[in-house]
């Protein structure tokens, strides 16, 4: 498993790296562990007055000072780990990289990058989604999972963003533990009720109890069928877990958050550079409001 690692020094990355080295036994016989740490350009006005020779060692002495300790610490986990550096913007970078090292996992830290704390994901993270479609694992600042074998919720809902992320998990289950609890998370409508606008906001009764129930039970099975399949193909069990809720993302990280998953995969499409929201519309809730570590699945 090759694994691109980009590291800036903050306690982000050091949350990154806090999780690579507890998954050390996990990651594959011999994994391929590449950091990087991305330098920004200097100002013209130190080019028209030092050398290139100078201030490409200026830069590279800069990145090694974030570099090293890095190393270190996978070094003491018993990782074999290589170290580059690039100059440039940081997320085009780090998609460079992973491009060219052919990476099946990127791991980062992230903060929240708003006037909200915790809204978004940091303006790099956001830029790495938005210039490749390698897994992007996304570590906030919480502690690295413990157990060896982790509780992991994937969310399906039947798309092929859905099943992009059960596929992924499957090849890719030794970084899960050996014997992983895996959740399949699904959201249904709330249709116990519905509100109309102009009459005073009351609701309205539409079906019966237990036609809801026969509905959402549908929507579930229709959803998650598929996803079970390929996981029992794999040899894996999950646990099914019906959310009711109009906000799938918002369900989604309450659930993360109360059940103490250790991982949340998640498939989703990206929209481009130029768009605002990178990720489809229930990832981006879902990482608003989520600091469970978030592995993204990217389908185009």
């Amino acid at each position: 498993m090759r694994i691109l690692v980009p590291v800036d020094g903050s306690k982000y990355s050091d949350a990154a790296l806090a999780f690579i080295a507890s998954r050390t036994r996990l990651i594959g016989t011999k994994p391929e562990v590449e950091l990087l740490n991305v330098q920004l350009p200097v100002p013209p006005r130190i080019e028209r007055v030092a050398s290139r020779a100078t201030i490409r060692s200026y830069l590279e002495a800069e990145a090694n000072r974030i570099l090293e300790p890095a190393a270190a610490k996978l070094l003491r986990a018993g990782l074999a780990v290589r170290s580059s550096f690039a100059v440039g913007a940081p997320g085009a970078e780090i998609a460079l990289a992973a491009a060219r090292i052919g990476a099946d996992l990127i791991v980062m830290g992230s903060h929240g990058h708003s006037a909200v704390k915790g809204l978004l994901l940091g303006s790099v993270t956001q830029a790495v989604l938005a210039s490749c479609t390698t897994p992007l694992l996304v570590v906030r600042d919480a502690a690295a999972p413990t157990r060896e074998s982790l509780k992991v919720g994937i969310a399906v809902d039947g798309s092929k963003y859905g099943e992009a992320a059960v596929r992924y998990a499957v090849e890719h289950r030794d970084l899960f533990g050996e014997s992983p609890q895996i959740v399949l998370l699904h959201v249904v409508p709330d249709l116990a009720a519905f509100v109309i606008p102009g009459l005073a906001d009351a609701p309205l009764q539409l079906y019966k109890p237990e036609q809801i129930v026969a509905m959402q039970t549908k929507r579930l099975e229709r959803a998650v069928a598929p996803a079970r399949k390929q996981l029992e193909r794999a040899g894996l069990k999950a646990e099914t877990v019906c959310l009711v809720g109009n906000d799938p993302g918002t369900e989604i990280a309450a659930y993360a958050k109360q059940s103490k998953l250790d991982v949340l995969v998640l498939g989703s499409h990206g929209r481009g550079a130029l768009k605002s929201a990178v990720l489809g519309s229930v990832a981006t809730r879902v990482a608003a409001q989520c600091r469970t570590p978030l592995l993204l699945i990217r389908e185009t």
